[in-house]
């Protein structure tokens, strides 16, 4: 969605309050409160112009519902995109309602009517008597989008000599000095800027999510190629660089279904964590620089001036790419984070570098901590399906039960239909280190203590179900959530048998702080957040806020562990290693999934 379209709702759903201001003591007749009510909901559905026309009959007739009228006739001609139209009408309402106790709403709409025609001059004049506190982020977010479209070195400096404190304007001034001027009064200029206002970043994140390169990083904040002196002490912001394969020049904001929408959905749950870190006093300058399966590229990126100013590195994605960055990382004591990768061998002697997700030797730990709750025989089978992350786990957890001294009594690869995986069955085991026993299936049941079932394909969790049943084994399954259809399966699946789920991405939708940053998501981006999205915004959440108070070294692993309960998903818990020890198994109980350990 464009920036353009992106506003236009973001008005709507700002003063859609409006409908509710309370007008006690006022005297009304039914039928103009009637009139009123039915036109301001016509704004809410889209018919602008029979809105517009009744709330006209309410205006002419200047009563205590017509600044309201007023304001809600200057909304609908905004939505239609008549500027000038809104603009009017809002001037109309000024001059003849001056002691309106709302009008800092007519302020902030009027700034957006003068954003959309450029004329940013008056649209910061009217920003300026706003004082209702709710509307300051508001009022950034509009600026932040519109005003990065001024590429006039002269207007930008007009705008910050009448607007001297107005942040979006001195850091936007900053970057554009820096990117484009060679002046040395300019240069002066953009000292004294960043002594006030800080580094660029936060204002300029409304431009397109990977047109950052290192060329041009590199430009703005200088090409000396010294490498500046780090501190490791928590300081006033950070700069996190996010090293994604964005893949810009295959890039279109008309197609959803991009191979790589995860990406997308990481780097904006990246932004809207960004955005709370600001409301608690941490400021993070995010960039992006588009990363794909390029080791040369990502050598050149992090030697480059511009990059040695990096205290966290999100990325790469790619194997080769991971490895240049974990060295720099190594070398200069910057954190870097994995986002989406299991393996512990990406942290294994890595002491910067950490996993976003529990790693498959992690998941094994815990999935046996909770084997060890059942009162069966300490006797297993564990089965998985084709894909290599399902037997890569499969062999991760046989280890963790023959470490605990387990026996496994079946391990293998089963698919295909409930009779073919419960045909590939065989329960065999060792009582001694050379005796085999075979175990009849009429056995089976009463000698395995659970089953493990790793598989990455939806449809293979109710095959499992049913294959268990055909060979009459009754003891607990603890299956990967990846391995059934949360959409299409009906409850009863997860009720008919002693069922757990291993599900590191569980998010409890009934808990307040996911609904929230689902009704945000969708203000945001008009479509329902991915757990790519979830992801992205507790790692940074959680990253962002160790920065600021352990600095950019973690001295006390003891520390290193999430301590409130506002993330999306489970948290982290990096006390022990560099992946989170954090590992959600889930049981259906009460109507809902709960995690049981």
């Amino acid at each position: 969605m464009n920036g353009r379209l992106y506003w236009l709702k973001q008005i709507t759903v700002a003063c859609i309050g409006l409908l509710s201001w309370p007008l006690a003591n006022a005297q009304i007749a039914p039928d103009v409160q009637k009139r009123y009510t039915a036109a301001v909901k016509l704004v809410q559905t889209g018919d602008y112009e029979r809105a517009k026309a009744d709330l006209n009959v309410i205006i002419q007739k200047r009563g205590v519902l017509a600044p309201y009228a007023s304001y809600y006739y200057a909304l609908a001609a905004f939505r239609q995109r008549n500027y000038n139209q809104s603009r009017l009408m809002l001037r109309q309402l000024m001059e003849f309602f001056p002691d309106w106790r709302k009008m800092d709403d007519a302020n902030y709409l009027l700034a957006a009517n003068c954003m959309e025609l450029g004329q940013y001059e008056d649209a910061l004049t009217a920003l300026q008597p706003i004082r209702t506190p709710a509307l300051r982020a508001d009022i950034t977010k509009l600026e932040q989008n519109f005003l990065p479209r001024i590429t006039n070195l002269d207007q930008l400096k007009q705008l910050n000599k009448s607007f001297p404190n107005d942040r979006v304007v001195g850091l936007l001034l900053i970057d554009l000095i820096q990117r484009t001027a060679g002046d040395k009064d300019d240069l002066e200029l953009s000292d004294r800027l960043t002594n006030r206002f800080g580094v660029p970043g936060i204002a300029t994140a409304s431009t397109p999510p990977a047109a950052t390169t290192s060329q041009a990083s590199a430009s703005r904040t200088g090409t000396s190629g010294t490498q500046p002196t780090r501190t490791v002490r928590p300081k006033g912001y950070y700069n996190v660089a996010v090293m994604f394969p964005f893949r810009v020049e295959d890039f279109s904001s008309d197609k959803r279904l991009r191979s790589n929408q995860y990406i997308y959905d990481l780097y904006n749950g990246i932004k809207i964590a960004r955005a709370r870190l600001q409301e608690e006093g941490i400021t993070v300058n995010l960039f992006a620089y588009d990363v794909d399966n390029d080791a040369n590229k990502t050598l050149e990126l992090v030697n480059s001036p511009a990059f040695a100013q990096t205290d966290l590195i999100i990325g790469p994605l790619y194997v080769e790419p991971n490895r240049i960055a974990s060295a720099y990382a190594n070398k200069n004591n910057i954190l870097l984070l994995n986002p989406i990768a299991t393996s512990s061998e990406l942290v294994a002697n890595q002491p910067m570098s950490f996993l976003a997700q529990p790693s498959m030797n992690q998941q094994a730990i815990k999935v046996a901590e909770q084997a060890r709750n059942f009162t069966g025989l300490r006797r297993a089978a564990i089965y998985f399906g084709p894909m290599r992350k399902d037997s890569l786990l499969a062999v991760s957890y046989q280890a963790e039960l023959k470490r605990q001294n387990y026996q496994v009594i079946d391990f293998r690869k089963v698919s295909g239909t409930a009779q073919a995986m419960a045909d590939a069955m065989q329960f065999t085991g060792t009582t001694t280190a050379t005796r085999p026993v075979s175990i009849t299936a009429q056995q089976a049941g009463s000698t395995i203590g659970h089953v493990f079932f790793a598989s990455s394909n939806a449809d293979d969790g109710v095959r499992m179900l049913d294959a268990l049943s055909r060979r009459k084994v009754t003891g607990p399954l603890i299956a990967t959530a990846s391995a059934f259809d949360f959409y299409k399966n009906p409850i009863s699946t997860f009720t008919r048998r002693d069922l757990y789920l291993l599900y590191p991405d569980f998010i409890d939708s009934s808990r307040e702080p996911v609904n929230t940053f689902q009704e945000e998501y969708i203000a945001k981006r008009n479509t329902i957040p991915s757990v790519f999205a979830s992801e992205g915004y507790d790692m940074m959440l959680f990253f962002g806020r160790q920065l600021a108070k352990n600095g950019l070294m973690p001295r006390n692993r003891m520390n290193l562990h999430s301590d409130t309960d506002d993330y999306l998903l489970s948290g982290f818990d990096y006390t022990q290693s560099n992946d989170n020890q954090i590992v959600p198994i889930v049981k259906y109980e009460d109507g809902r999934f709960v995690k049981v350990n």
